[in-house]
C-alpha cells in the first residue's frame, strides 16, 4: 500500500470515527434532553390533571351544595315528608339537574329508594348504589353510572336535605369524559386518552380521547392491565403508527380504593426521532464533506512527500542499472525531505568516486593476477626449453653422430615445449578477447549432437577408460536466439570437463528440456563429485581441480551464458558426479518460433 492510500485511510478512519463519535454523543445528549423534557411534561401535565380533577369536584360538590339548599329541594323533601308518596316527585330531577348544569342528579330517599332520576327516570323506585348515607357530606368521588345503554364515569358528591323524621339524599355530578380531556392543555406532541373501567375485562369501546373516538388500543392494553390490577401508576414506551411514544398511565381510583378509570398521557417520540434523523443526516454529510477534504489535503500531503521521495527512488534505480551520474537536485519539499535528497546526491558522488577507485584497484589487481597466472604458466614450458638449449649448447663438442642424436631429441622437445606455449597464449588470448556474441536461431539438440559427433572419437579411443554417452535431447526445446560458435565452445567445454571428472570410466550424460524460463541444458557425469568449497570457487578465473590447466575454461562458460543473459549452476556432492545446469531464456520471437516443425 502506497503512503498516499495509507494517509487517506488514516484521514479517512479519523474522519470516521470523529463524525460517529460526535454523532452518537450528540445523538444521546439529544435522546436523553428529550426523556428529560418528556419526564418534565409528562409530571406537568399529571399535576395539571390533579389540579383540573380537584377543581372540577370541588365544583361538582358546590352545584349539589347549592342544589340541597333550594327551595325546590327543600319544598320536595317537605312534602315527600308530609305526603309520604313519592310519585308526585318523579321528574323533579330533570329539572333539578338543568339548574345546576349537572349530567346526573338522583333523588334518594332515606332506605336508598330511588324518588327520582335525570339521567334514567325508568329506575324510580329501584334501590341506589351510590347516593346513599355514608357518602352525605363528603367531597367529590369517582363513580360509575349505569346509563339505559351504557355505564358512564362520573365524578359525584352526595348531600342531605332535612326534613325533620325524614331525610331526602341528592346525588349527582358531571360526566368524565372528552370534554374533561379537551380541558387539559396539553402541549404539542403529547396526546391524552381516558379508560373508563366499568368492564371486566380491556375494551377498546372504554378507551377515548379528546376527539371521543377510540384510538387503536392493542398497545395500550397490556399498560392498562397491569395499572388495573397493581392500581399502581406506571409508563411504558409503546409502538404506534407514528413512531414510539412514551406513555405514563394514571390510575383513577373510586370512594372505596377501586380502579374506576385510567388516563394515558402518551409523548410522541415523533420529534425526537425526526431530530435523530437530522442528526445522523448531518454527521453523513460532515463525513462526506470531511472525507473529501481529508482525501484532497492527505492527498496533498503525500504528495509533497512522496514525489520527492519517488524521484529519490528512480534516481536510484537508474544508478543501480549502472547510470552512474544520475542527481536528483533541488526539490521543492519539506527541509527533511530536501535533507534527504542532498544525502542522496552526496552519496551517489562518493559511490562514483569509490567505484573509480575500485575500478583501478580491480584493473591492477586483474592485470597483476594475470601477469602472475601467466608467469606460472609459461614457466614450465619455458624450463624444459632452456634445459634442451643448454644440452645442445654442450653437445656441439661431441661426435657428429652423437651430435645428431642430440639434435634430433632437442627438437623434439622444443617443438612439445613451443605447442604448450601456443596453447597456453591461446588461452588467455581467448579468455582477454572474449568477443561479443552474434546472435541467430540455433538448435540446442543440433549443437549437442554436433559436439558429441566431434569428441566421440576422443572419448570412445581404445587407449582411454569406457564412457558410455546418453543423448536426452527434447524436440520441444526448438529453437533460441544465441552465438552457435559460443555455445558449441561452452557444451564442449562442459563435455571435456565431464570426461577429465571420469579417469575410471563412467557414464556421460547430455540432456536438454524446456522450462518456463527457457531452455536448460544440463551435462552430468559420474565422477568422484565436487566438495562445497570446490563448488564455490569452481567458476572463479583461474582456479582448477585439474593438475594441468589453466582455470579459465569454466570461467569463460560463465562469461558467455551471462551474454546470453542466462545463468550456468552445479549441482554435485563427493561420490555421486556432478551435473551442470545451464539455463537460456527465450525472447518473444523465441517462444513464436520455438514449437517443433
Amino acid at each position: 500500500m502506497t503512503l498516499r492510500a495509507r494517509l487517506f485511510a488514516l484521514v479517512g478512519l479519523v474522519v470516521a470515527v470523529s463524525v460517529t463519535l460526535v454523532t452518537i454523543t450528540i445523538s444521546a445528549a439529544a435522546r436523553r434532553s428529550f426523556e428529560a423534557l418528556d419526564r418534565q411534561r409528562t409530571g406537568a401535565l399529571i399535576a395539571q390533571f390533579r389540579r383540573e380533577f380537584s377543581l372540577e369536584g370541588d365544583d361538582v360538590a358546590r352545584r349539589i351544595d347549592r342544589l340541597a339548599a333550594s327551595d325546590a329541594a327543600q319544598r320536595t323533601a317537605i312534602d315527600l315528608a308530609r305526603h309520604g308518596d313519592p310519585a308526585p316527585f318523579a321528574g323533579d330531577a330533570v329539572s333539578m339537574a338543568a339548574a345546576q348544569g349537572l349530567d346526573f342528579v338522583d333523588l334518594v330517599a332515606a332506605d336508598g329508594t330511588i324518588i327520582s332520576s335525570a339521567e334514567w327516570p325508568a329506575r324510580f323506585g329501584y334501590r341506589h348504589g351510590w347516593a346513599t348515607p355514608p357518602h352525605a357530606g363528603s367531597a367529590a368521588f369517582l363513580q360509575p353510572i349505569e346509563l339505559p345503554h351504557e355505564t358512564a364515569l362520573a365524578l359525584v358528591a352526595v348531600r342531605r336535605v332535612p326534613t325533620g323524621a325524614a331525610s331526602l339524599y341528592i346525588g349527582g355530578g358531571q360526566r368524565l369524559d372528552r370534554e374533561f380531556l379537551r380541558a387539559l392543555r396539553l402541549p404539542d406532541g403529547m396526546r391524552a386518552f381516558l379508560y373508563r373501567n366499568v368492564e371486566p375485562e380491556v375494551s377498546r369501546q372504554q378507551l377515548v380521547d379528546a376527539s371521543g373516538n377510540a384510538p387503536p388500543s392493542a398497545q395500550l392494553e397490556p399498560l392498562i392491565a397491569r395499572v388495573r390490577q397493581t392500581g399502581q401508576e406506571t409508563s411504558d414506551t409503546v409502538e404506534s403508527p407514528d413512531g414510539s411514544e412514551l406513555v405514563s398511565a394514571i390510575p383513577l381510583t373510586g370512594a372505596r380504593g377501586q380502579v374506576l378509570g385510567v388516563l394515558l398521557l402518551a409523548s410522541s417520540g415523533r420529534e425526537l426521532g425526526a431530530l435523530l434523523s437530522r442528526i445522523r443526516w448531518s454527521g453523513i454529510g460532515f463525513g462526506v464533506a470531511g472525507l473529501i477534504v481529508g482525501a484532497a489535503l492527505s492527498y496533498a500531503a503525500a504528495t509533497q512527500v512522496t514525489r520527492p521521495v519517488e524521484e529519490v527512488a528512480v534516481a536510484a534505480d537508474r544508478i543501480a542499472s549502472g547510470d552512474w551520474d544520475t542527481r536528483v537536485g533541488e526539490v521543492n519539499a519539506a527541509p527533511e525531505i530536501d535533507a534527504l535528497a542532498r544525502a542522496f546526491d552526496t552519496m551517489a558522488a562518493h559511490l562514483v568516486d569509490q567505484r573509480d577507485r575500485l575500478v583501478q584497484v580491480e584493473r591492477v589487481a586483474a592485470w597483476r593476477e594475470l601477469a602472475r597466472r601467466l608467469a606460472h604458466e609459461l614457466k614450465n614450458p619455458l624450463f624444459p626449453l632452456r634445459i634442451t638449449l643448454d644440452n645442445l649448447r654442450r653437445a656441439r663438442t661431441l661426435p657428429p653422430h652423437e651430435f645428431e642424436e642430440v639434435l634430433d631429441e632437442s627438437l623434439a622437445t622444443l617443438d612439445t615445449g613451443f605447442r604448450n606455449l601456443n596453447l597456453v597464449v591461446g588461452r588467455f588470448g581467448d579468455f582477454a578477447r572474449m568477443p561479443a556474441p552474434v546472435f541467430e536461431d540455433v538448435s540446442p539438440n543440433a549443437i549437442a549432437e554436433q559436439i558429441v559427433t566431434l569428441l566421440r572419437p576422443q572419448i570412445e579411443a581404445a587407449d582411454r577408460p569406457s564412457i558410455r554417452i546418453t543423448l536426452d535431447l527434447d524436440p520441444a526445446c526448438g529453437i533460441v536466439r544465441a552465438d552457435d560458435e559460443q555455445l558449441g565452445r561452452v557444451m564442449q567445454n562442459l563435455v571435456l570437463n565431464a570426461v577429465d571428472a571420469m579417469p575410471n570410466g563412467g557414464e556421460l550424460t547430455i540432456r536438454t528440456l524446456p522450462v518456463a524460463a527457457g531452455v536448460r541444458i544440463d551435462v552430468g557425469d559420474t565422477g568422484e563429485g565436487l566438495t562445497e568449497e570446490e563448488r564455490d570457487r569452481l567458476f572463479t578465473p583461474y582456479y582448477t581441480t585439474k593438475r594441468h590447466g589453466t582455470g579459465l575454461g569454466l570461467a569463460i562458460v560463465q562469461s558467455v551464458v551471462a551474454d546470453h543473459s542466462g545463468r550456468v549452476w552445479v549441482d554435485s556432492a563427493p561420490g555421486r558426479g556432478s551435473t551442470f545446469h545451464i539455463e537460456l531464456p527465450r525472447t518473444p520471437r523465441d517462444r513464436a518460433a520455438g514449437a517443433p516443425a
